[in-house]
């Protein structure tokens, strides 16, 4: 029965002539392409003027130095809201003090009995190799 319907049916579909899609300049029709309009900028080429007052502003710059050591100054992501106040160093976890804030180490200063030694070696045999087959030819 299935396949009397899909033989069926493909016969229905052998036999329909294909349509004709409408002409596009018949009378009647307008036939227009075209590619997105640019975006109008005020002021013209090389002005100031196009840049309006409501484009993006830096933030204020604070310089008080009793709320610079007790807010953490631009953390607060919100439009509304005040900084983030710093909390005593007791509640924060050891190993935030223990990281490495500075440049980082190259491998002559790490021990070879740690991770991070390794790590940094493959890291370095890496880019070698990048750098040596870039100019390989195939």
């Amino acid at each position: 029965m299935a396949a009397r319907r899909v033989f069926g049916a493909t016969r229905t579909w052998a036999g329909c002539r294909a349509r004709e899609l409408p002409h596009p300049a018949a009378p009647g029709r307008l036939l227009v392409r075209d590619y997105a309009k640019k975006p109008v900028i005020k002021g013209g080429k090389g002005s100031k003027a196009g840049v309006g007052s409501d484009g993006l502003k830096d933030p204020e710059v604070c310089t008080d130095p009793i709320r610079l050591t007790t807010h953490a100054m631009g953390v607060n992501i919100y439009k509304e809201g005040q900084d983030v106040v710093l909390k005593p160093d007791a509640e924060y976890p050891e190993w935030l003090f223990q990281m490495n804030v500075g440049p980082p180490k190259k491998l002559e200063e790490l021990d070879p009995e740690t991770r991070e030694y390794w790590r940094l070696l493959r890291k370095h045999n890496i880019w070698r190799h990048n750098r040596l087959s870039k100019n390989r030819r195939f």
